[in-house]
């Protein structure tokens, strides 16, 4: 590596003809799998495997590769031979890490998304990079709407310039910094990533492109940019794992991950997105205690609540089910409906859960019929029942669920008017306002309350399930 860096321009390299081609495969060999043939000298060579282990002996010293003739050395020997491949594997791997950080990461840039067409990197670059991917800063929501505004009026614009001597002279302002109700936008940044065609390929997004008669696969004067429909630090966790393997995302970036994962074509980091979500995100926290949403404006408090604003998460369970939906992953739906569940007072008489709901329904393909069932909210159900069932795991609880509790009606009346006068029965207050004896109790109010929510909520959107 220290020989090209010296001279990146260099495109060839002719080897002495005193060493043996036999020699030359083997050393490529090496360098590209990090293995040996078990016979140095192929059979009806011309050449003899002495002079293929002092061809080799020279390009070990003009490629200074230590390493490789000690191999050559050891190949006899299996014990020896398979130490040495295992330590090798590990310098490999640290030496694509190290290459990774000292050439894609060291040389991203950061320029205005205006000026991007002026970036020029030629072909011969120090660090062999052979395209530039880039990705954009998201834009807030407004501004965004904005951005389309501008690109229609762009588009006019242009259809309006007047040709003068072979250019055109736009009409209207051409600042790229604009001013909007008085009040100044900030301009939208790109990053861009210098990166090696060798390792997008494991990607059969890349793969193809580089393979076929797209732009992207003819070489230019400079350097291709290619933009990936993704935020930067999701494309910057893309190009480590197809250079490393190693996988770190956060639980903000994962859904944005998951889409460009499947765009890319890369089935085993859209697994490991779908696992960061259903882990992180993980809906098995003490419901009694942990009210929290995946986001307040969609998700507000329940009514007559008395917690505290909880801190909204990374991350909306709604986007996360639309997700499932979009990529057909199994397992997010699990997980969205098992998060709901333990929620679900949290979400059951919002407007958005409501929504979501009759989505579910209406992606049923066949016919509807009165008996159809709501696949989101049969999940919903299953996992309301083992959230209340195994808190509570051999205590009965089952058949309370199943009979609500065993009281009279001027007991169940008398506790609801202690509850409004504020009587202190020492007990627990369950979610429709009753105080009862302990959690166990609660929860068993607790389920038939929030079963009878769902109920109403079927007959308000007028769904049979």
């Amino acid at each position: 590596m220290r020989k090209l860096s010296e001279a990146p321009e260099t495109t060839t390299w002719k080897v002495s003809p005193s060493i043996p081609v036999e020699a030359l495969r083997i050393v490529l060999r090496y360098l590209y799998l990090g293995e040996l043939p078990r016979d140095l000298v192929p059979p009806r060579s011309a050449v003899s495997e002495e002079e293929v282990f002092s061809g080799i002996d020279k390009l070990c010293r003009q490629l200074e590769l230590e390493k490789l003739w000690e191999e050559v050395l050891s190949i006899n020997d299996r014990r020896l031979a398979r130490q040495r491949h295992q330590d090798e594997v590990q310098r490999a791997q640290a030496q694509i890490e190290a290459f990774f950080n000292e050439t894609v990461l060291k040389h991203k840039m950061i320029v205005d998304t205006a000026k991007v067409a002026d970036v020029k990197w030629p072909h011969h670059n120090a660090i062999f990079a052979n395209c530039l991917l880039r990705a954009d800063e998201p834009l807030p929501p407004e501004e965004e709407e904005e951005e389309e505004e501008k690109k229609d009026n762009d588009d006019h614009d242009q259809e309006s310039s007047i040709p003068v001597n072979g250019t055109t002279i736009p009409i209207g302002p051409t600042s790229s910094h604009r001013v909007f109700n008085g009040t100044s936008k900030r301009i939208r940044r790109s990053v861009l990533f210098p990166a090696h065609k060798a390792f997008l390929i494991r990607s059969p997004y890349f793969e193809t492109m580089f393979a076929s008669d797209f732009r992207e696969a003819y070489d230019t004067a400079t350097l291709h940019v290619i933009t990936v429909d993704c935020t930067p630090p999701v494309l910057e966790i893309i190009l480590r794992f197809l250079y490393t393997e190693k996988f770190s995302c956060p639980l903000e970036h994962a859904l944005d991950l998951l889409y460009t994962a499947d765009m890319l074509l890369l089935e085993q980091l859209k697994t490991k997105a779908a696992a960061t979500i259903s882990t992180l995100g993980s809906g098995n926290s003490n419901v009694l205690v942990d009210r929290t949403h995946l986001n307040q404006a969609c998700a507000p408090k329940s009514k007559g609540s008395n917690t505290s604003e909880p801190e909204p998460e990374p991350i909306n369970v709604y986007d996360v089910i639309h997700a499932a939906w979009d990529l057909k992953i199994q397992r997010l739906e699990e997980f969205a409906a098992r998060y709901l569940a333990s929620r679900l007072e949290d979400y059951v008489e919002t407007d958005e859960f409501a929504e979501l709901i009759r989505e579910s329904a209406a992606r049923l393909k066949s016919e509807r019929h009165e008996t159809d069932t709501i696949e989101l909210l049969d999940d919903i159900r299953y996992y309301l029942g083992e959230r209340f069932r195994l808190r509570f795991e051999g205590g009965g609880i089952g058949e309370l669920l199943a009979g609500g509790l065993e009281e009279g009606e001027g007991e169940r009346g008398q506790r609801k008017t202690n509850a409004e006068t504020g009587g202190d029965l020492g007990g627990v207050r369950a979610l429709n306002g009753e105080v009862v004896e302990d959690e166990f109790a609660s929860d068993a109010v607790n389920y038939h309350v929030l079963m009878e929510k769902i109920d109403k909520m079927l007959e308000k959107l007028n769904l049979g399930a």
